[in-house]
């Protein structure tokens, strides 16, 4: 819709944005219409285009493909002119056919402060039109109602864009119909069967919606004035109504008629089922932090463990071994550190690499003081398992670049990463893990190196990537990797 918008027509932010929450909220009133709706926008050489096309959920529709970025035809022209002209809703002399199909036309003027800014079409298919039950009454009043309030420029409301929270209800899922004293004059079956699993099994319509559901709902303190505003439908709002045995989500339409109000229209869903799914969802997710925690807390326990043992032993080699093996126990450790903070199975990894980094010229500056390091560019977010591997990886790197490396002169290390995608589609990171030292030694083999380089080779093999060592002039040594990273979620 913005590229026809941009293309073909001079109409400002303004008018831009109000059409666009138009067009947010208008399956409301195709479904309850029973037709196509197309939003024609006027063009700079005085011509139409469709800017956007909805069918109806709860019919058959008329136009098989989209007309978006159509031009209009002269069959309609002249009624889509003469309604933005009025602007008044035009309804077509006589039946209009399309692939045999005898089709029922009208163009409402899209008014916004007073002026038209588009025009909206709609195309109700007649061969599927029979003699119409108490719903489809309900349902096409209400429609031409809210017609009305789009010609008027009282529809859309800024204050009544549709819900984002999973469960919005919509046509299908239950319609109530409201007078302006918040009395039901209509509730369809699907309306009927939600309120009732909320605990309310008496006659609805004739009822005063806000006092018959206050009967069945749980005594929670003060009265909940949103939710008495949106049961009265005086407010373009949304709500969920919880009773003991139910949880029903609602949203109210406010109609009006000449800047009076008439009554409402209310949508009701009953979304028990999800809510039971996401608390499940939320357990769960909340189990699983419980575990990184406590794996976290194991894996310290561990490194604890062998950092006491590491003392007791006289020899060098031994100490360091075991000292070798606290470092990358805590690397792992803080992975899952990170991870017991989230609620998915993705952690963002510029912390964990920062903590390496920092942790790494810690431990050898009690000594040398002489070393530093820098983070460049981003890791973005991995999935846990990715993210262990990396974080192996960068570990063994970078502590090698400072134990080799800056063994007599220190220096500084450089660690840079970067998020592509491949022609595949698969995400692809790239680290380069630089430093000023000393350099590769002569005849440097990764396959015959210590366990360190082993680890990194067994890690980015995992990763399904590739690693090399190279020589920086005039002294120093670049170490880069390509991992391939599984889907987030």
């Amino acid at each position: 819709m913005n590229d026809v918008l941009s293309e073909h027509t001079d109409l400002d932010q303004s008018a831009w944005e109000w059409l666009h929450l138009l067009v947010s909220d208008w399956q409301l009133l195709a479904d309850l219409s029973f037709a196509d709706l197309v939003l024609w926008v006027p063009t700079r050489d005085r011509s139409w285009v469709a800017a956007a096309h909805v069918r109806p959920t709860t019919g058959v529709g008329v136009f098989v493909n989209d007309v978006v970025g159509s031009r209009i035809d002269h069959t309609r022209q002249r009624t889509v002119a003469q309604a933005y002209a009025g602007p008044e809703i035009v309804r077509s002399h006589s039946t209009m056919w399309r692939d045999d199909l005898p089709v029922r036309e009208e163009a409402i003027p899209v008014v916004q402060r007073r002026s038209p800014v588009a025009v909206l079409t709609r195309h109700t298919n007649l061969a599927s039109m029979r003699t119409p039950s108490r719903l489809e009454v309900t349902y096409l009043a209400t429609a031409d109602a809210l017609s009305r309030m789009i010609a008027s420029g009282d529809f859309p409301n800024a204050a009544a864009a549709p819900a984002s929270r999973r469960g919005a209800p919509r046509v299908g899922d239950g319609v109530l119909r409201l007078d302006a004293e918040g009395n039901v004059t209509y509730a369809s079956p699907n309306a009927v069967s939600a309120l009732h699993r909320l605990g309310h099994d008496e006659q609805l319509v004739g009822a005063r919606l806000a006092s018959a559901l206050g009967q069945v709902l749980p005594e929670r303190g003060p009265v909940d004035e949103e939710l008495m505003m949106v049961l009265t439908g005086r407010v373009p709002w949304s709500t969920e109504i919880e009773s003991r045995s139910a949880y029903v989500s609602a949203r109210s339409i406010p109609l009006s008629e000449g800047g009076r109000r008439t009554g409402a229209v209310l949508l009701v869903r009953d979304v028990s089922e999800v809510r039971r799914r996401e608390r499940e969802l939320l357990s769960k997710d909340a189990t699983i932090r419980e575990i990184h925690h406590r794996v976290k807390n194991n894996l310290q326990t561990v490194a604890a463990v062998l950092r006491l043992q590491a003392r007791r032993l006289d020899d060098p080699q031994a100490r360091a071994a075991l000292a070798g093996a606290v470092r990358r126990v805590g690397t792992i450790a803080a992975v899952h550190e990170t991870l017991s903070g989230d609620w998915d199975d993705t952690t963002p990894f510029d912390e964990i690499a920062e903590s390496s980094l920092r942790s790494a010229v810690e431990i050898s500056n009690r000594s040398q003081e002489r070393v530093s390091a820098a983070l460049t560019g981003t890791f973005g977010s991995l999935h846990a398992e990715d993210a262990t591997a990396v974080a192996m990886i960068i570990a063994e790197l970078v502590q090698n670049a400072i134990e080799h490396g800056f063994a007599r002169y220190g220096g500084h290390v450089t660690l840079d990463a970067e998020r592509s995608t491949s022609e595949d589609g698969e995400e692809l990171l790239r680290v380069t893990v630089t430093d000023d030292g000393a350099g590769l030694p002569e005849g440097f083999d990764p396959a015959r190196s210590g366990l360190g380089i082993q680890i990194v080779r067994s890690f980015v093999q995992d990763l399904r990537g590739e690693i090399s060592w190279s020589r920086v002039e005039p002294h120093g040594t670049q170490v880069r990797f390509v991992a391939r990273l599984r889907e987030e979620g």
